[in-house]
Parts: structure tokens; sequence; C-alpha cells
């Protein structure tokens, strides 16, 4: 078969068959990094309803989106998933909850109030403090987790899970996050008591 060139034709014994070339994986540039990165496979757009934040300076946007399993908050560049926990700018929260509420995606509508006395932390009426953070403890296997929203400056804020590691300690995951909305709702009510989302300048 190899020598007939009828029966060859258009196989991969065809001495005139030229290689398929195959696309190459789409990369984005992250803040400070050497050289691109491959972006995240999987789903290249969001196929359903989503709120979002930005875009920002870097072309990268903040989407809260419903998936099978929960909510999922990522970051996207050019219609690529990233592999970064989410920061976004501390303004934007409110308008991109309010988008997400209107789609049913959260059941409430703006920043969700602190717990009543006795059933969460209080209502903050002081200065936010940078590296402040309200968190919805949980567990990923036989580990305990968080999900945190911190205050990393001014005007940032990053959403991002924490897992605790045996002899090692609590360590930042850098990736998307997807949990229950509840699980969104309950570290956004523990950061509204804790001061994370109080506007005008932090204090150290």
């Amino acid at each position: 078969m190899a020598e007939c060139p009828i029966c060859s034709k258009g196989t991969v014994l065809d001495p005139n068959r030229q290689p398929e070339r195959r696309p190459r994986p789409a990369t984005v540039r992250r803040p400070g990094a050497k050289r691109p990165v491959q972006a995240a496979s999987g789903v290249r757009e969001s196929r359903g309803e989503f709120a979002s934040a930005g875009p920002y300076e870097d072309g990268r946007e903040v989407r809260l989106e419903k998936v099978p399993g929960g909510l999922r908050l990522a970051m996207w560049h050019a219609g690529q998933l990233v592999k970064d926990a989410p920061v976004l700018a501390l303004d934007d929260l409110p308008r991109m909850l309010g988008s997400a509420a209107e789609q049913s995606l959260l059941p409430e509508t703006g920043l969700p109030a602190p717990e009543a006395e006795g059933g969460g932390p209080p209502a903050w009426d002081g200065d936010p403090a940078i590296g402040a953070h309200g968190a919805s403890p949980g567990r990923s296997g036989e580990l305990r987790d968080e999900l945190r929203v911190e205050r990393l400056d001014d005007d940032r804020l990053r959403i991002a899970r924490w897992i605790m590691r045996p002899n090692r300690g609590w360590e930042l995951q850098e990736a998307p996050v997807l949990l229950p909305a509840d699980r969104f709702l309950a570290a956004l009510r523990s950061a509204t008591g804790r001061g994370v989302l109080a506007s005008g300048d932090p204090v150290e």
C-alpha cells in the first residue's frame, strides 16, 4: 500500500502529503512577567450571562458567571480565561454585584450588609486597612479553605481562595474561584463588617 501511488494518496503514507500546521496555543502576558504564558485551557468565551468589572489598563476584566457547580469569578484577557486570582477595582464591585443580581446570578442587589448583632461581625465605623480581609470558611477535601475578600491598596480588591496546608500555613490559590453563591455572599458580608469595603484612603 505504501508503494502504490493510488492507495497511499491522501494518507500518512503519501509522499506528497503536506504536514498539517497546528495552531499555537493562545498566550497572555502577566504584569511583571518576562515572557508570555499559555492561557488557561477550556472555555474560550463566556457562554452564559455574566457580570463584569473592567476592562483595566492591561486589557483584563473580571467576570462573575454561573457555571455548573455554582459561580465562577475569574480574570479574562482577549477572550481567554487567565490562571490568576481575580483582582478588581473597589469602585467596580457594587456595579458588578448589581448586574449579577439583575441576572439572577446572586440573590441580592448591591453589597451585602453585615450580619445583625450576634450573627456576625458588627458594622465598620473606622478607616479601611491595607491587608484586612473578610472570609468565608469551608473545606477543600481534607484541607481547610477560605474565600477571602482582601483590600490590597486604596482602590483594589482581591477575591481568592486560600488553603491551609499542614506545616505550611495558608497559601493563596492563583486561580479562578468556583464556589456556591452563598460562599461569595458570606465573604462579602464578612469583608463589609471588617471595613475592607469602606471608602476612603486605607491606613496601614
